[in-house]
């Protein structure tokens, strides 16, 4: 695939649009995403900012990183993470902390 003066059109067009670069590349066809990428790159186009998340949805991130992460139930049929608040520096609440974690024994000097 070439690239011409056409395509390189259709390109500046659809990066103004807002289209992503994955379906921009299905538009042009016979480009890859990172071919997209890199002519945009090229071209001088305006970096896009990243999609902003809603306030709602930065709040539950925040809430899932403060979740614990122990999984409960059966894998096969019911498995679900437990979600209670965590330890600080931890991945699992008091509970599941006590469970996946033991203290290193300290062996004595002779």
């Amino acid at each position: 695939m070439e690239w011409n003066i056409a395509r390189e059109a259709r390109l500046r067009d659809l990066w103004k649009d807002g289209w992503t670069t994955r379906d921009i590349a299905a538009e042009l066809g016979g480009v890859t995403r990172n071919a997209v990428i890199g002519k945009a790159h090229r071209l001088g186009l305006s970096q896009r900012p990243q999609p902003v998340k809603k306030h709602d949805e930065e709040i539950d991130v925040k809430r899932a990183e403060r979740a614990c992460q122990f999984i409960a139930g059966d894998i096969c049929d019911d498995a679900h993470k437990c979600g209670e608040t965590v330890k600080h520096g931890s991945s699992y609440c008091p509970e599941h902390h006590a469970v996946c974690w033991r203290p290193r024994k300290v062996e004595e000097s002779a």
